[in-house]
């Protein structure tokens, strides 16, 4: 009888204590949103003088380097051309832009580019629409050559910021595959999502959307055409509405290059060809991989479901998919595919210079804490690198450079995240 009252006792002991780490942890995450909210919100913003930046500030390279003919009958070198150093990269959410932001941060240091960078924060006061008074120790008439960090497009402000002949560029990624990473990733930060029943939300919510989605809710755009939304539109537009197709032939219009997630590297390469680069420039490492066992696998069902839900994302990826491959073909197929397996063999002819054991690894196998990269509130599921103890001196910099994560480059290239890294360690206690 004595077990069984005190078997009852730690029981309840173990509940009580289960509850009220839920009931702080609880409290502390809507505290905590609400604060962020608030700091996130639209700043006042004053009617700024304009003045154009017709011309880059960049410091010109040195050299030239042979630009390969794009006609496949001619393999020789044509012309020599400098690379153009005036991006703007519109970074996407959940679509490897991260990855993409780390072969960005050291194109920019290798030329002591100026880069646009937000203050206080790692974005441009998301989901706002840019302003370019959001822009670190911004002044009229000041030159940049990158911007680089989340925003939500406003193509007028951007232009005010950047050279008339500035390089735009995106990513996008199959909207089925996007909203699967979206929900788990930003899920919890979506309140409607907290009254979906059972373990499985995704499925849940993707069974009957209209149920659960609120278009008014607090953080509800990262759930229904996400890639719509992050170009500064409507996402909660009907996919017949006129607005939706000239959306569509604006960005066409506006954007050089739109790359794509499940073609990165023909990406890269096509990137390589626009703008003039080295192979050099395009060596990366996946940043900000999830683990597997995170990953929800969509039957077809679902994934059509996914695709319905996300239509005027699913018709945005359509369009550039085209035009993807038509660029392809104006490369050259064979030719694409043999620099496709140039760069793959210098990535991991890297990886084994670099990364310990030649892999990613989970978050609680990391060594550093430079290393480590965000996580999503609820668990960590993003994997990491641990760099290689013994790189010889003529990789260690750029070994480093490669496997750093996002918020830790961000902070060594100078900018001020006190909002990011609160926020970080807000999260680290929920995570707890």
């Amino acid at each position: 009888m004595r077990v069984d009252c005190l078997t009852m006792a730690g029981k309840q002991g173990r509940q009580w204590r289960s509850m009220c780490k839920g009931l702080i942890l609880g409290t502390l995450l809507t505290s905590c949103m609400i604060l962020l909210y608030c700091l996130s919100t639209q700043q006042i913003h004053f009617n700024l003088p304009e003045i154009p930046v017709p011309y880059s500030c960049a410091h010109r390279p040195s050299h030239l380097h042979p630009k390969a003919s794009s006609n496949t009958s001619q393999q020789t070198s044509s012309q020599p051309c400098a690379p153009k150093v005036d991006i703007m990269f519109m970074k996407t959410h959940k679509t490897a832009s991260s990855t993409f932001l780390n072969i960005l941060f050291r194109f920019g240091e290798k030329h002591r580019l100026q880069f646009a960078f937000p203050d206080s924060r790692n974005d441009f006061f998301y989901p706002s629409l840019f302003q370019r008074s959001q822009v670190k120790d911004y002044k009229p008439g000041m030159c940049f050559n990158i911007i680089c960090n989340h925003m939500r497009f406003n193509a007028p402000e951007v232009s005010k910021l950047l050279p008339l002949d500035t390089s735009y560029i995106t990513i996008l990624r199959d909207p089925a595959d996007l909203f699967e990473s979206s929900f788990h990733y930003f899920g919890r930060l979506v309140p409607f999502t907290w009254k979906i029943p059972g373990d499985d939300k995704l499925t849940e919510f993707l069974l009957d959307p209209h149920r659960y989605f609120d278009p008014e809710g607090f953080n509800s755009f990262y759930l229904k055409n996400l890639l719509f939304f992050d170009f500064g539109q409507d996402n909660t537009l009907e996919l017949e509405d006129p607005r939706v197709d000239e959306a569509i032939r604006f960005l066409s219009e506006r954007f050089h290059l739109v790359m794509l997630v499940e073609h990165f590297e023909e990406s890269l390469i096509l990137l390589k060809d626009a703008l003039c680069w080295e192979m050099d420039d395009l060596l990366f490492f996946k940043l900000n991989a999830r683990k597997g066992s995170t990953v929800s696998k969509l039957t077809p069902e679902l994934r059509a479901r996914a695709l319905e839900w996300n239509a005027i994302d699913w018709k945005l990826y359509q369009h550039f998919n085209q035009t993807f491959w038509k660029k392809v073909d104006a490369y050259g197929r064979q030719r694409m595919a043999e620099d496709v397996a140039e760069l793959k063999r210098r990535n991991r002819e890297m990886a084994s210079i670099c990364i310990e054991g030649g892999r990613a690894v989970e978050a609680g196998s990391i060594q550093e804490t430079d290393m480590q990269p965000w996580q999503p509130i609820g668990e960590k599921s993003i994997m990491g690198y641990n760099l290689k103890k013994n790189v010889d001196k003529a990789h260690q910099k750029l070994c480093r450079k490669m496997l750093m994560p996002e918020i830790q480059y961000l902070t060594e290239l100078g900018v001020n995240l006190w909002i990011t890294k609160l926020w970080g360690y807000i999260r680290d206690i929920i995570n707890w």
